[in-house]
């Protein structure tokens, strides 16, 4: 395939571009001419992610398929591989038998974004829900969920506050919606609970900074606190998480949360490909961000734009210059003029600067309570909040998803919110655990439900015939366990350490096949 323009990226910023640039050209050339490559057939409408993780809003509700949207373009699903800058190519991963696809371009259009980095925080990648993408937001619901029928059937009440701790870690526009939603869908479904009616439900949010929601400022960053914190929402400003383990979040104040469920709205990292390309091409790259011209062409190419989050774009803001923000709102009026810049290249006519007129800020905190800085002006409580309901879904695309939300939001104010889980459990054959400084990973006697492999750090195993220190590389097997199949000693790491857990079937097959050798013991 070959193509004069190549879209990589099917966000806001992508997408917008594609949608643009296929009304100015037209359906018929638009096809042969442009092609919109993303990962997934959708464009996912991110400001209603928390509703969906609440079950506010059905996954159906917030996403339209690109090829819908941006009908007049090639839509492409696959991850870009790489890009070879010299050749004008491009390799394509479109799933399992079409792998190392070949895309060849005239010019290419950056619109990737960040990519999700959860390791910066030891234990984070193994523990910690990230809310980047409907099946995200999906995934939390169900593990939420998944806590509360837990709860619903243990007596200790020690373990049964932990289950029902959610800690969300990052206090923007994500982490403030999902702490609010979160509560809101606990609080509500363990009326349906039998054993968790008199149980009480605690939401932490934590936040590195002095105020919630900086982007809008201390004022209603910290009306947002005092909603959050009036309905029982606990908020750690100028906390961080340093630890995340199977059942403790860290502070670095040295105190540490209970809790099986940590969210994760922070932690993302410049995207790779973004950042091969500038390599290839000997362009300086800020925190990922590309520098561009104000028509969004990178300074010093005459074949490469950008846009979006991955992109530095000028910007005037009441006569001074400046970055535009990485928000959807500028990523979907980027796309829009990039479009447009791209139609009129291809005719020879001039390219216009991307202007954009700021239009404010919203954010929900749960229970009919937003805050919004809107045209100079600042709301909060219930006329917020209805005005971040009617704002989005005037800008959320497509009609038939306009009623649906219509009809959703109103079942919201009557009826209680659906507690189906429909996800599966996850098959977890193999699964990456992180310990903390002198947490017990089994006890003697326990039953033997997973092999490990020592990744990082030092266990301490310690039985009646065996007392040894386990490095990295060492295996925690069979060998370990007495006569009657259970754990023959105590386990404890010695320091911060990652384990890799064989469980499940593939723990059945080491067992009865394979026959696990261990590189240490």
């Amino acid at each position: 395939m070959k193509f004069d323009i190549v879209i990589a990226g099917g966000g806001f910023a992508g997408a917008y571009c594609a949608r643009a640039l296929a009304k100015a050209l037209g359906r018929a050339e638009g096809e042969k001419r442009v092609a919109l490559i993303a990962e997934r057939n959708v464009l996912v409408f991110q400001p209603m992610l928390a509703e969906v993780a609440g079950s506010s809003l059905s996954p159906t509700d917030v996403v339209n398929p690109l090829r819908h949207f941006c009908r007049g373009v090639s839509v492409l699903q696959g991850t870009v591989q790489q890009v070879d800058w010299a050749r004008r190519e491009l390799v394509l991963d479109g799933g399992r038998f079409t792998r190392n696809h070949v895309v060849a371009f005239e010019h290419l259009v950056l619109a990737l974004g960040n990519v999700s980095n959860l390791t910066m925080v030891p234990g984070m990648a193994e523990y910690g829900w990230p809310v980047k993408n409907v099946a995200d937001a999906l995934r939390l619901r169900a593990a939420v969920i998944n806590r509360m029928e837990e709860a619903n059937l243990i007596a200790d009440p020690i373990t049964k506050a932990r289950l029902l701790t959610f800690v969300i870690v990052g206090g923007g526009y994500t982490g403030v919606e999902v702490a609010g939603q979160l509560h809101d869908l606990v609080t509500e479904a363990k009326e349906f609970y039998v054993h968790l009616r008199e149980t009480p439900v605690r939401v932490v949010l934590v936040h590195s900074r002095d105020h919630l929601l900086v982007e809008i400022g201390p004022n209603l960053g910290d009306y947002a606190r005092r909603v959050l914190e009036e309905r029982k929402i606990e908020v750690r400003l100028n906390t961080r998480v340093v630890e995340v383990t199977a059942v403790n979040v860290i502070l670095n104040d040295g105190s540490s949360i209970a809790a099986s469920t940590v969210v994760s709205t922070i932690g993302s990292a410049p995207n790779p490909i973004v950042l091969s390309v500038c390599e290839q091409a000997g362009l300086g790259c800020d925190k990922g961000r590309v520098t561009t011209e104000p028509t969004m062409r990178v300074r010093g190419q005459e074949r490469l734009w950008a846009i979006g989050d991955c992109a530095a774009v000028p910007w005037i803001d009441r006569g001074e210059t400046k970055i535009a923000p990485p928000t959807a709102q500028f990523a979907l009026r980027q796309g829009q003029q990039l479009g447009r810049n791209l139609a009129r290249m291809l005719r020879g006519q001039p390219l216009q600067p991307f202007k954009h007129r700021y239009l404010g800020q919203l954010a929900t905190v749960g229970e009919r309570h937003a805050v919004a800085e809107v045209g100079g002006m600042y709301f909060r409580g219930f006329i917020a909040w209805w005005m971040w309901r009617t704002i989005y879904l005037a800008k959320l695309p497509g009609l038939v998803r306009k009623l649906r939300v219509m009809v959703d939001w109103t079942f919201d104010l009557f009826f209680p919110k659906d507690i189906s889980v429909l996800l599966p459990p996850p098959d977890d054959l193999m699964r990456a655990i992180h310990l903390e400084s002198n947490e017990v990973l089994f006890e003697g006697g326990a039953t033997s439900r997973a092999f490990f492999y020592v990744r990082r750090g030092r266990v301490w195993f310690s039985g009646p015939n065996r007392d040894q220190v386990l490095p990295a590389g060492s295996v925690i097997d069979d060998a370990m366990l007495d006569q009657s199949g259970m754990w023959g000693g105590k386990a404890i790491a010695l320091e911060s350490s990652d384990l890799i857990a064989f469980r499940g079937r593939a723990l059945e097959l080491l067992r009865s096949e394979l026959r696990l050798v261990p590189v240490a013991r």
